[in-house]
């Protein structure tokens, strides 16, 4: 099995929105912020090459919005998806899977593309299953006040249309090393795969614990549509990845791909940040 970083670009958050009730003197000493109480965060996807199949974890937010869309989230940085997918050695025809863990517009952007005349939209990898959960598709297909501006229809039904949706949660094992934990605080039934290296298991965390800083329990988003229950789902997660020596994978860390996590008298901390080659090779 191979791991591969996709770097799918960055884009800027208000730092209150990314930290919730937690003050900005607290949070700002571990992600800065510019004058506009603004953070630059990545979009960091994962790549999973695993004997036949090739398979994406997240796809960003793509590339079809307007301009001035776009422009209300500060996009920047060098990341392109496809191009990123084709310097690790693959062309995106070559992808097989697509596991979104949720449907919000900077994990589910990249799943879908303008067709060649720009007359409607199509499924960017051509010959991918497109994983979610049931439940968080009649979430995202129905939404609430709260997500509907991140729901973007765009996004999301013409995987449908194009037959290429699938749910984890209705096929016995869609995969032989990923599992998938489940968590209900940032959304409905959002997916966490857990990844059997062989030799390490790694815990794409995605929204539960988007950064190195969220790791400390009462740092929630305030995004989150249950953040009581995202704290549960922190600490049972947190646990398990200390009891199993699991390495842990963040979708928008600025600094970081992964860490490991300890507890210390002050509550649960990442140490060890770095590189997802520096762990793996």
């Amino acid at each position: 099995m191979k791991l591969s970083v996709i770097d799918s670009g960055n884009f800027k958050l208000d730092g209150g929105a990314m930290f919730g009730v937690v003050p900005k003197v607290l949070w700002s000493k571990q992600i800065p912020a510019d004058d506009l109480n603004l953070c630059s965060w990545k979009m960091r996807c994962l790549l999973i090459e695993d004997g036949n199949r090739l398979i994406l974890v997240d796809t960003g937010m793509g590339d079809k919005q307007s301009d001035k869309w776009l422009s209300y989230y500060y996009r920047h940085g060098d990341g392109d998806l496809i191009h990123n997918i084709r310097c690790q050695g693959y062309h995106e025809s070559q992808v097989t899977d697509v596991i979104l863990s949720h449907l919000h517009f900077d994990h589910a952007g990249g799943a879908v593309s303008w067709n060649k005349d720009k007359t409607g939209y199509q499924p960017t990898f051509e010959n991918a299953k497109y994983w979610t959960h049931s439940a968080h598709w009649q979430w995202a297909t129905e939404p609430n006040d709260r997500e509907k501006a991140t729901f973007l229809t765009e996004n999301i039904l013409p995987l449908q249309e194009h037959e290429q949706l699938y749910f984890i949660d209705k096929v016995d094992q869609p995969f032989e090393n990923i599992e998938f934990r489940l968590a209900d605080g940032h959304t409905e039934k959002m997916l966490m795969p857990l990844i059997n290296t062989g030799s390490q298991k790694v815990l794409f965390i995605a929204d539960t614990i988007p950064s190195h800083a969220h790791v400390h329990i009462p740092y929630c988003m305030g995004y989150d549509v249950r953040p009581l229950q995202t704290m549960i789902e922190k600490k049972s997660l947190l646990k398990e990845v200390i009891d199993n020596d699991y390495l842990v994978y963040y979708d928008h860390d600025p600094f970081f791909d992964v860490s490991k996590i300890e507890l210390t008298a002050k509550g649960y901390r990442a140490v060890d940040g770095g590189s997802l080659k520096s762990y793996l090779g």
